[in-house]
């Protein structure tokens, strides 16, 4: 069985992303054909990117990215819970994305973005991305707008029909993430 990662990529106070990744969680969980972990990036406490090496050597050397790089390598695909900020991902979201590369290698994600026209330029740039780290991205995405699936902009009550879409989306990385799997290194 798959084992999927919900990233929140903001570490931001006052964050919309943790309400977001939980309320994906809570959908992901009625499921029995993955299994689900939120990763919060917060908790990894990453500065700005400090390895003297490129994370494709594999060589880290501070205990923030071995401990990053032991998290991720546990999971089959991701699901990226992602703001956007001046047409992109957080830049705290694309900090611990560098910080890594085998461990992405292989995988498959989907997006789930939040933002004033559902961050889909952020997600876009996070596909390029992707792309990079030999990460195969589904086509499904859940576009939430702060203008109709947040009350106030910050209070998640999203629209009837995103839940179809977080199921389509989920449908996808699932598959993907177990087609994939053939390709990955054992663990």
């Amino acid at each position: 069985m798959s084992r999927i990662a919900i990233i929140i990529g903001s570490t931001r106070p006052g964050r919309n992303g943790k309400a977001v990744a939980h309320w994906v969680y809570e959908i992901a969980n009625q499921r029995s054909d993955a299994e689900f972990e939120i990763v919060d990036i917060a908790d990894y406490d990453l500065p700005l990117l400090d390895e003297p090496k490129g994370a494709a050597s594999g060589e880290y050397t501070k205990p923030h990215t071995k401990a990053w790089s032991q998290k991720i390598d546990t999971f089959d695909g991701f699901i990226f819970v992602t703001p956007e900020y001046n047409h992109a991902t957080s830049p705290a979201l694309k900090n611990a994305i560098d910080f890594l590369y085998k461990e992405w290698n292989n995988k498959a994600a989907g997006f789930v973005g939040y933002g004033a026209t559902g961050a889909t330029t952020a997600v876009e740039n996070l596909r390029m991305i992707m792309a990079e780290l030999k990460v195969a991205d589904v086509r499904a995405q859940v576009r939430l707008s702060l203008f109709t699936d947040f009350e106030n902009f910050s209070e998640l009550k999203p629209a009837a029909f995103q839940e179809k879409s977080v199921h389509d989306m989920l449908d996808q990385v699932i598959n993907w993430s177990s087609a994939l799997s053939v390709i990955r290194e054992p663990k």
